[in-house]
């Protein structure tokens, strides 16, 4: 198995370091899933939809470089398990430089490499060299970490503006723990909490449908709210940890059943699910 890949350009380099940041404020160990177009991080040990993950997509074209061969031709893939906030330091040292490489190496062990080129004052390259542990899943149990796969939701709806929907999240944390996520197919979203003594509810409208929503059964009131009630922190834990500034960002939610946040930004996608309560 081999694997490796180069990134140049400023953009290129900040979108990895964003990403490899939110991978790691939203999960402690991940895995690393290298594929012929893409590399993927997903959530260590297969445990379905029980708890908050996240699945988050690089496309190749982010990259100027990009080799790799998988464990045999009809399975062209390489995971690997990491600890996410090592990966993150390592990018984080690629602020300003010239290129950011990252290989599959033995250094008595298996490591993920990533090489910084950075230039110094006097013009002259330095490098700075990072080997990550790593363990090399072997194809057995590829399958404990799945990508996901679901039926269209109930309700897909875009996002309000960042800072408000934070704003707000986090003053609901602050009051009670569990936040009531409901939207519809006219554009319509609310969020809302209720606690002995306090009961608060927002109101948003006109937000807009993806296209994907507009192929819903005849029968179906648009009007009406599809609901999910999830853990305030999660959410609260998404809204603060993501770094990426995203062209699209969406809510799909299935009703008293799932809720996903997906963020688009050129060759990244990210997904974070927050099973209902």
């Amino acid at each position: 198995m081999k694997f490796r890949a180069k990134l140049t350009g400023k953009g290129r380099l900040e979108l990895f370091i964003h990403v490899s940041g939110t991978v790691a404020r939203l999960a402690k160990v991940c895995v690393l899933r290298v594929r012929p177009d893409s590399l993927c991080f997903g959530p260590a040990g297969f445990r379905g939809l029980r708890e908050a993950g996240l699945w988050c997509e690089v496309r190749r074209g982010a990259f100027q470089q990009f080799r790799m061969e998988g464990a045999s031709e009809d399975l062209d893939e390489i995971h690997l398990e990491l600890t996410a906030e090592h990966l993150s330091r390592a990018a984080r040292s690629a602020a300003g430089a010239s290129s950011l490489k990252l290989q599959l190496t033995h250094r008595r062990r298996p490591c993920l490499t990533v090489a910084v080129a950075l230039a110094s004052p006097l013009g002259r390259a330095r490098s700075v060299v990072h080997d990550l542990p790593v363990q090399v899943l072997p194809r057995r149990a590829w399958r404990d970490c799945p990508p996901p796969s679901l039926r269209a939701a109930d309700a897909s709806i875009h996002l309000p503006r960042w800072r408000t929907l934070r704003s707000i999240v986090e003053r609901m944390a602050n009051v009670g723990d569990h936040v009531l996520v409901e939207a519809n197919l006219r554009g319509r979203m609310t969020l809302s909490m209720e606690t002995e003594v306090v009961s608060i509810k927002s109101y948003f409208k006109n937000l807009g449908n993806p296209p994907e929503s507009a192929g819903v059964p005849p029968h179906r009131d648009l009007e009406s709210m599809v609901q999910v009630r999830v853990d305030n922190r999660k959410l609260l834990q998404f809204l603060e940890g993501q770094q990426i500034n995203p062209t699209m960002a969406l809510c799909n939610i299935w009703d008293n059943s799932l809720l996903q946040l997906v963020l688009v930004q050129e060759d990244v996608s990210l997904q974070y699910f927050i099973p209902a309560l």
